[in-house]
């Protein structure tokens, strides 16, 4: 697995929805890459503190600003 297949699974590794082998590939991916290791527990941290947020708090453009910022974060840790 490289990376950007992990991050294309971060969700569904996270609900628990990915099927048993592509759970294994995710997880020895985490276990090779720090970089994808510190954004598996960035992503968890985020999706911690939004939890708390109301329902539908974030704008449209809030939502795209945060995830360009995850997707600019993992490229500059891949450099």
């Amino acid at each position: 697995m490289n990376c950007d297949e992990f991050v294309e699974l971060v969700t569904a590794f996270l609900d628990g929805t990915l099927d048993p082998d592509t759970e294994a590939r995710f997880v020895e991916h985490i276990s090779l890459c720090e970089g994808c290791e510190r954004y598996l527990d960035q992503f968890r941290v985020t999706i911690a503190e939004l939890g708390q947020l109301p329902p539908h708090s974030l704008t449209p453009q809030a939502r795209d600003n945060l995830l360009t910022a995850f997707r600019d974060w993992h490229q500059r840790g891949q450099g």
